[in-house]
């Protein structure tokens, strides 16, 4: 029986004829991340035992493949499968098939009889080898010998929607071993992800060997410790995660030092590793801005020798002198020697240029060239680096700033200002291919919530309103993990897993129909997480105010979300451990109490800590007043604020009446901050919840008491609180700060224990 499939996303047409069974049943209760594109079920399974062979194409092809899935076939069966280059209707069959022609496809066919595997390129023949290991019992992965395998019968047709199905991961800020990166790299082929950028250089560290500058790495690779290494110290007294690897740590001169670098053989292992897996390694070497670390040991490369922070990011090198360029040169070379990855990344963002105005050289070099401005001197420096990446063959990457001063339209642009809206529909009209990196949902540094992987699962990459053509420019996403504050390895796996399983299977199924029975096959995930050793983030307490009020007393009920894990309390002060108190399924509070708790694994690991409040009090009386209007006053400041309480000792540049809690759409500033005032109607008495997210800083005030404190600098997230309140009006302030990007704040109520709503227009008045 013949079959069209057709996959159509981000530009690609995968129309290919199939030969297959006829579907048993649709089957979308395997325990696969990403999900496949087509999966149909049949009647029994294929055993692997000792005496299957792994047969591959007579030319070699493929032999990279069936060793991956030899090794690891091995720490199931205790033995090494025979690899031959024999065809046979038995055992696993590796076959080339030019009639898959999307890149990176595969179908895999399951009998009684045999494995057949048929790809067109290695990497899609990979990728069915991760299948597979998903398919296998998770005791494979824990060395646990059988005497044999056993695979059900099925047949998956498969290809990626997205091209580019990218990961991000800063070793400049704080520093990951070698191992960590293979580690690292696992993940990502396990996931099917096959882009890896690093991001080896900033004003923290120079973290890659270039042999003509040694300094670099003798110097620019150690620091003493800064204000973000002081400020994981201090949260590690509540959370270890927050330790900084002691391996990074070392003693000279007399000082304590943290750093570290990879030798230029070290990090051709690493390449030479993430190729086997099919993985692109796309190196960063951050400039002009960034650069604190290679000017302190080379001030030349600066236009007035100086080397420090301006009003919000270092100052750049040069562009107006022949050595910053040479420099470049030389540094990119040696990078193009190491990574032989098309693509170089120069990063090109929060660049200030101050110093560059003042400049005598840069002066006659814009006369000259007739560059009009700045950000045009700036796209002359990038746009003569990537004239000489092409001379070697390369691509040049850069964040979205590279827009600013123009850019030709070979150039590759990463999204990630979401407070720039336009700059996608910009790149892609000039003809620029583009990757999504947009900081909300996909900077996994930032804090995950109960929303978190919802957020990253239903994020679209393609931006709405371009024509056919223009869609083909967006290549696919990538998620980010800035390590400013992630400085030991087991953060760095909390913060990006599973975040980065959601982003996998967004990227690769693209079916947001699919989220209910992505989450139940992420559960069957985390047992193979632990056997790989990921120190991924354990599943959301759901349903938690973190703010609680009652008159006479309340009930605190929670379940385990994962079989086998227990919710253990304190209510001293001091922190949950495993041996705290169970949670009871519905504990009765009776008195004011603030309680401490967590989700505990197995093996004793803690999960996030939760400190929930507990205060009994009265109905909050109503005010009387008159003549009221409809809507809240918003004041607008137009102005950066780290936190709320900031707002107070400025002055509003603007007020207006609004309906509800909405950022208005004509705000385009990148900071600024909004305060709500008036009153809100109650309907009836009652214990309301109120649901606050943000991204960045808000506040909460109902009756003058704070309900929900969701202050700093963060990603969208979301805090909760409560407020017992009677029938009638009470006064409502509500605080909002946006330090640049998110936009987000939404506000929602539940009462009485209710599901949450949209609170009515109709409930706010001035």
């Amino acid at each position: 029986m013949k079959k069209h499939i057709q996959l159509i996303s981000a530009g690609l047409l995968f129309v290919t004829q199939l030969c297959v069974q006829p579907a048993k049943s649709q089957d979308k209760t395997l325990p696969l991340i990403p999900y496949p594109a087509q999966v149909s079920s049949d009647v029994g399974v294929f055993s692997i035992t000792r005496a299957t062979a792994i047969n591959i194409p007579v030319d070699g092809s493929f032999a990279n493949e069936a060793h991956f899935l030899n090794d690891f076939i091995r720490k199931g069966l205790g033995k090494n499968l025979i690899i031959s280059k024999k065809s046979s209707s038995h055992g696993i069959n590796l076959v080339y098939s030019g009639a898959l022609t999307v890149p990176e496809a595969y179908r895999l066919t399951i009998t009684s009889r045999q494995i057949l595997i048929e790809a067109k390129d290695a990497a899609g023949m990979f990728h069915a080898m991760e299948t597979i290991r998903q398919l296998l019992p998770v005791s494979v992965e824990r060395g646990i010998v059988s005497k044999k395998l056993n695979l059900p019968a099925l047949t998956i047709t498969d290809a990626p929607s997205y091209s580019w199905r990218g990961m991000h991961l800063d070793v400049s800020r704080h520093f990951f071993s070698v191992s960590y990166l293979k580690k690292f790299i696992d993940v990502l082929a396990l996931y099917k992800m096959n882009k890896l950028h690093l991001h080896l250089t900033d004003d923290q560290g120079w973290r890659i060997e270039i042999k003509k500058y040694p300094k670099l790495t003798s110097e620019g690779a150690w620091r003493t410790f800064n204000n973000q290494d002081s400020a994981c110290i201090a949260r590690a007294k509540e959370n270890p995660d927050f330790e900084i690897d002691k391996q990074h740590i070392y003693q000279r001169n007399g000082k304590t030092v943290y750093g570290g670098f990879y030798t230029q053989q070290q990090m051709k292992e690493v390449v030479a590793y993430a190729t086997q897996r099919h993985i692109d390694i796309i190196p960063e070497i951050d400039m002009p801005g960034h650069m604190m670390a290679a000017i302190n040991s080379y001030p030349f490369l600066t236009c007035n020798g100086e080397n420090k922070w301006g009003a919000d990011f270092t100052k750049p090198i040069c562009p107006c002198n022949e050595a910053t360029f040479e420099f470049a040169e030389n540094v990119f070379s040696e990078i193009m020697d190491i990574f032989p990855s098309t693509y170089i990344h120069i990063g090109g963002d929060e660049v200030d240029r101050s110093d560059w105005g003042k400049s005598e050289a840069c002066k006659a070099l814009m006369q000259k060239e007739g560059i009009k401005d700045l950000p045009a001197l700036q796209s002359y420096f990038i746009n003569r680096m990537e004239k000489f990446f092409n001379s070697k063959g390369r691509k040049l990457i850069g964040w979205d700033e590279i827009l600013e001063g123009g850019i030709s339209p070979t150039a590759i642009v990463m999204y990630w200002r979401t407070w720039v809206p336009d700059a996608p529909y910009k790149a892609a009209k000039n003809g620029n291919t583009v990757i999504m990196t947009t900081g909300s949902p996909l900077y996994f540094d930032y804090p995950a919530d109960n929303k978190a992987i919802n957020n990253v699962y239903h994020f679209n990459p393609m931006p709405a309103g371009l024509t056919a053509t223009e869609a083909k420019a967006i290549i696919g996403a990538q998620a980010n993990i800035w390590t400013e504050y992630i400085p030991s390895e087991k953060r760095a796996d909390y913060m990006y897993m599973p975040r980065m399983t959601a982003l996998a299977e967004m990227l690769w199924t693209n079916k947001t129909a699919y989220y209910t029975d992505y989450l139940n096959r992420l559960t069957d995930q985390y047992a193979r997480m632990d056997a790989l050793n990921i120190h991924y983030r354990l599943p959301d307490l759901d349903k938690l105010v973190e703010n609680n009020v009652f008159t006479d007393k309340a009930v605190l009920s929670l379940q385990s979300p994962l079989k086998g894990y227990s919710i253990h309390y304190t209510t001293n002060g001091t922190l949950p451990l495993s041996t705290s108190p169970l949670l009871a399924n519905n504990m009765v509070i009776d008195h004011s109490v603030q309680i401490a708790l967590a989700l505990f694994a197995p093996n004793g690991r803690r999960g996030d800590l939760y400190h929930i409040n507990y205060q009994k009090q009265q109905l909050a009386d109503t005010v009387n007043i008159n003549n009221t209007k409809a809507g809240l006053v918003a004041n607008y400041y137009k102005a950066f604020f780290k936190e709320v309480s900031a707002i107070a000792a400025a002055k509003s540049d603007s007020s207006f009446s609004i309906g509800n809690i909405t950022v208005p759409k004509s705000i385009k500033a990148p900071a600024f901050a909004l305060k709500y005032n008036g009153y809100i109607h109650i309907p009836k008495d009652g214990i309301y919840s109120f649901y606050l997210t943000s991204d960045d800083g808000s506040v909460l005030h109902i009756a003058n008491k704070l309900i929900v404190d969701n202050d700093g600098l963060h990603s969208a997230i979301e805090k909760s609180g409560q407020a017992a309140l009677k029938r009638g009006l009470h006064p409502f302030l509500l605080d909002f700060t946006e330090g640049g990007g998110g936009y987000t704040l939404k506000l929602k109520y539940s009462v009485n224990g209710s599901e949450l709503m949209d609170i009515p227009d109709s409930w706010f008045v001035h």
